[in-house]
C-alpha cells in the first residue's frame, strides 16, 4: 500500500515506515503530523485517485529529526576585485511514515 501526498508544493510518494524530509514546521521531535492532502492510495490492484484530493484519506507521520543544510553562495568576478560570499541555513523536517489512512 502506498499514497502520493503533497506538501508545500512537491509531491511524495510514501509507503508505511519509510522516512521522509518535508518542509519546515513548528514541531518538536516525537511529534505526529497529519498530512491531509492525499491525491493518491493504492493498495493492491485497487487505486482511489482524488479529485484533487481523497476525501478523508491521510497520511499520519512522526517526527524523527529536524535537520538543516548549509549553503554557500559564492560570487567571483576575474580581475575585477571583487568577490561576494553569502551563506543560507535551510531548516527541513524528517517524518517517518507510521500510517496510511484511506477515506
Amino acid at each position: 500500500m502506498y499514497a502520493v501526498i503533497e506538501d508545500g508544493s512537491r509531491q511524495y510518494r510514501v509507503e508505511e515506515g519509510q522516512a521522509i524530509t518535508i518542509d519546515y514546521r513548528e514541531v518538536k521531535p516525537g511529534d505526529t503530523l497529519e498530512l491531509t492532502k492525499v491525491l493518491l492510495i493504492k493498495s493492491g490492484e485497487t487505486a482511489t485517485i482524488g479529485q484533487p484530493v481523497v476525501a478523508g484519506a491521510k497520511v499520519v507521520a512522526e517526527v524523527v529529526e529536524l535537520p538543516k543544510k548549509k549553503t554557500f553562495i559564492q560570487k567571483y568576478r576575474r580581475r575585477k576585485n571583487s568577490k561576494r560570499l553569502k551563506g543560507h541555513t535551510q531548516h527541513y523536517v524528517r517524518v517517518q511514515v507510521r500510517q496510511i489512512l484511506p477515506g
